[in-house]
């Protein structure tokens, strides 16, 4: 069992290899792949992936990026758009104050409107925090605590914050970066949470592992994140691969 939590099949960078990327994954292993919405657009694309393929499911969300652009009625098709039982989660939502592509009240309005929706539909969220782990921490505690509230993808904080996360209730997904050399936070985090609360990803094709790193990124390489980890915690990569592929399925719903 092995499962990449994270990956953005539907953007334009797999448009020529696409099937190609999904067929290396399967052979590689890979039981499930979760791709990621970031508009109304991205996350209808991601649903038809995952109509498509049977091991493949779809979250459906707007990114911090996209905050400047999204509308009322955007969110009420979206809203529609995950009732579809292959939408596992509501996602990939949250702040980025790093890139700053939206303004920051923007981005709090949608992120809080979208944490409302999800917790109405039942959905797990997928939570993107760049530079902005305050805010996205406050936000989620009032919104309260409650096992299965969803991820915080692509983790970047240090061990205290993981465990604040934790606490609320959500998972530590762990990303390639784990494998760079220079990564100190993410590989003390990646050693230390518990194998409970952890996910692991691709976030393709963004964050290429080593030593993939500087290519375009794939389901596929979330192998090299998961032999780290087993590295770090001095365990075998089979542990590692099912307990947090039994995270994900327990977290999302998934089909075993």
């Amino acid at each position: 069992m092995l499962i990449d939590s994270h990956a953005h099949l539907d953007m334009v960078d797999f448009d020529k290899n696409r099937q190609d990327v999904i067929d290396r994954a399967i052979a590689g292993g890979l039981t499930g792949i979760i791709t990621i919405g970031i508009d109304l657009g991205s996350s209808a694309k991601a649903l038809e992936l995952a109509r498509q393929h049977d091991f493949i499911y779809a979250a459906a969300g707007y990114h911090p990026h996209n905050a400047d652009k999204c509308e009322p009625k955007s969110l009420e098709k979206l809203g529609n758009l995950a009732s579809d039982k292959l939408i596992v989660a509501w996602g990939e939502i949250g702040l980025d104050f790093y890139r700053g592509y939206s303004i920051r009240e923007n981005q709090i309005r949608i992120f809080e409107q979208q944490l409302k929706i999800a917790d109405d539909m039942e959905l797990p969220v997928i939570i993107h925090d760049r530079d902005a782990h305050d805010d996205v921490l406050n936000i989620l505690k009032r919104r309260g605590k409650g096992e299965g509230k969803g991820v915080i993808h692509c983790f970047s904080g240090d061990l205290d914050l993981a465990h604040e996360f934790m606490e609320l209730g959500y998972y530590i997904s762990i990303p390639g970066t784990v494998t760079y050399q220079n990564a100190t936070k993410t590989k003390e985090v990646a050693a230390k949470i518990p194998m409970e609360r952890m996910l692991i990803e691709t976030d393709a094709p963004f964050l290429a592992p080593v030593p993939k790193r500087g290519k375009g990124n794939e389901p596929l390489f979330v192998v090299y994140t998961a032999r780290e980890i087993a590295r770090l915690r001095g365990i075998e990569f089979e542990e590692v691969a099912t307990r947090t592929a039994q995270n994900a399925i327990s977290l999302f719903g998934l089909k075993q």
